[in-house]
């Protein structure tokens, strides 16, 4: 082991490497004052026997812009401005190519007889929540990029885990001062998200990390460190350091009724339709009162449904034993078809997200029906007779809001049967800090940018398209949307509508020979293409080759859940 020094040399990041350091980036518009309430958007949040604060302000330590292939690298940087009393708990990465707007939390201990005691939480140990490291392991140095790199992973005392790495320009061992590692009943496992860095062979790699376990009833919180190593690890793999626990019941943090309309008014999308869109959004009463149908199994006539949803079996699963359908009558079937955009508002949902330090904002978006799929072969583009299409369209994007601060940090965007998580200074926005959705023709997954998206094999061209484009044809969920559901608030707050109950499929299943239709496609390409275009379509999703209406929002694995990445 190397000896300790307490000093280590360290660049600011407005001097260092100015060609590479990124632009710290801010949201188009400034953040208005929020309504009043208890701890949201008030820079701190109570975790229990932890009150944590956001650190923003960094130094550089080392970068690199060659390892991994990536041209322009990442930085490794050291949290500075810290307030007194708290503590630092690692160190902060994240690439050159992005405009810096990264955090890593800063924790201490909360005193019991402070007036801003939000929960009764008691430990049941004398042992202190933050201790220092007894000393540091070397992971990894290199004297390759700009200047020397050294890191070092906490070795904590016994009972406690190392929430982070700590990185040098100097061979010394850092002080123990520099951090504290966490005690273990304050702390849940975490997992590798994104590749940072990976050397040559991968004897080095960087990853991002996030709690193992997520969703509304989760409480892991993100530290925004780093992990770093020299060997292999899977992706279910306990790591050597570790992420917080919230362990403050009410989740203080969280908006209230009003701090949520307000955040909706200020950061709720624009969704632009495609301009030669033909099935467009309607509310879900619009399609109850145009004639929507309730079958059930066993009986050849639908049931009209009331205007409210209320004849409409709730709860329960999917069983198959109801499912609702179009009209009968070919002009209204032809109508409701089509959609009614006049009508149209977004579902809302919001719920806690990584242990209460983050709000989900889910925008629920319906359209009665899903139009056919367009295929791209190469250079031709064939628009299907029915493959892709069905009756009733549940689609959603997320609005992922720092109870820290009330920044949007991020946006979730639906596609199919998965999406992405898309950072805010990668958006485009509209009318100050409201970003644009994008919704692709006929299957309405979201994107943030206008353009056509392939969803198959995109190295031969070969795939089922997507197409966003902005055109005159949008709806604001800023003004046109209605909160069906805040679970965390509490009973009576906001009244869930009769049609969220409904757990069945909005659509009928109907499996239909699709094969035919591809095998057609497939006799008009050259014979040497032939043989790789049927292997492909073998692996096309099997929803691509019938008619399969989905279930509603709250059948969605994202309900309890966190989005699907």
């Amino acid at each position: 082991m190397l000896g300790c020094e307490c000093f280590c040399w360290h660049q600011h990041i407005d001097v260092e490497f100015p060609s590479l350091q990124p632009r710290p980036y801010s949201l188009p518009s400034p953040i208005p004052q929020w309504p009043l309430g208890q701890g949201f958007a008030t820079g701190k949040i109570n975790l229990g026997e932890l009150e944590a604060i956001t650190i923003t302000k960094f130094e550089s330590v080392w970068s690199c812009s060659l390892l991994g292939g990536k041209e322009k690298g990442v930085t490794f940087y050291k949290p500075v401005g810290i307030p007194d009393g708290f503590f630092c708990l690692g160190y902060y990465c994240q690439a050159n190519d992005q405009p810096l707007r990264g955090y890593v939390l800063a924790a201490r201990e909360r005193e019991p007889s402070s007036p801003e005691v939000y929960c009764d939480y008691d430990s049941d140990t004398d042992f202190p929540a933050l201790r220092k490291p007894v000393n540091y392991s070397l992971v990894w140095s290199t004297d390759y990029g700009n200047g020397f790199g050294f890191f070092w992973l906490p070795n904590p005392p016994l009972g406690y885990k190392a929430m982070g790495i700590v990185v040098t320009d100097t061979p010394s061992e850092p002080c123990v001062e520099e951090i504290r590692c966490v005690r273990e009943d304050l702390t849940e496992t975490c997992e590798i998200m994104d590749t940072l860095l990976a050397t040559d062979a991968n004897t080095f790699q960087v990853w991002t990390t996030r709690p193992c376990k997520r969703g509304m009833f989760c409480r892991g919180v993100s530290v925004g460190t780093f992990f770093c190593c020299t060997y292999f690890v899977s992706e279910d793999q306990e790591l050597e350091i570790a992420c917080l626990k919230n362990l403050e019941p009410s989740l203080h943090a969280m908006p209230n009724l009003n701090q949520i309309h307000a955040l909706i008014k200020h950061y709720g999308a624009t969704v632009f339709f495609h301009p030669d869109e033909d099935c467009m959004p309607s509310s879900v009463q619009w399609f109850f009162k145009n004639g929507a149908l309730l079958y059930e199994e066993g009986k050849l006539k639908g049931e009209r449904i009331d205007y409210s949803g209320s004849n409409l079996p709730s709860g329960g699963g999917n069983d198959g034993a109801f499912w609702i359908d179009l009209p009968r009558d070919d002009n209204a079937r032809n109508n409701v078809r089509n959609g009614n955009l006049e009508s149209a508002e977004l579902y809302v949902h919001v719920k806690p997200a990584l242990g209460g330090t983050f709000t989900d904002i889910v925008m629920w978006i319906f359209c009665p029906f899903n139009g056919p799929a367009n295929l791209k072969i190469g250079l031709m583009s064939i628009q299907m007779n029915k493959i892709g299409q069905h009756v009733g369209d549940w689609e959603h994007f997320t609005l992922r809001i720092s109870n820290f601060t009330g920044e949007l940090w991020k946006v979730y965007f639906s596609q199919h049967s998965g999406g992405e998580w898309v950072d805010a200074f990668n958006l485009e926005f509209i009318e100050g800090n409201k970003p644009i959705i994008y919704s692709s023709k006929h299957g309405h997954a979201s994107f943030p940018h206008p353009g056509t998206y392939l969803q198959g094999v995109v190295k031969l061209g070969i795939g089922i398209t997507n197409d966003a484009a902005r055109s005159k044809y949008f709806v604001d969920s800023s003004t046109r949307y209605q909160i069906v559901a805040a679970e965390y608030i509490g009973d009576g707050v906001v009244t869930e509508p009769c049609w969220l109950q409904y757990m069945r499929e909005w659509g009928p299943t109907i499996v239909y020979d699709s094969r035919s239709e591809l095998d057609k496609i497939i006799s008009l390409l050259p014979l040497f293409v032939r043989f790789s275009v049927e292997n492909i379509f073998d692996m096309f999703p099997t929803e691509v080759y019938g008619e399969e209406g989905p279930t509603g929002p709250k059948e969605k694995d994202n309900w309890l859940g966190d989005e699907r990445c």
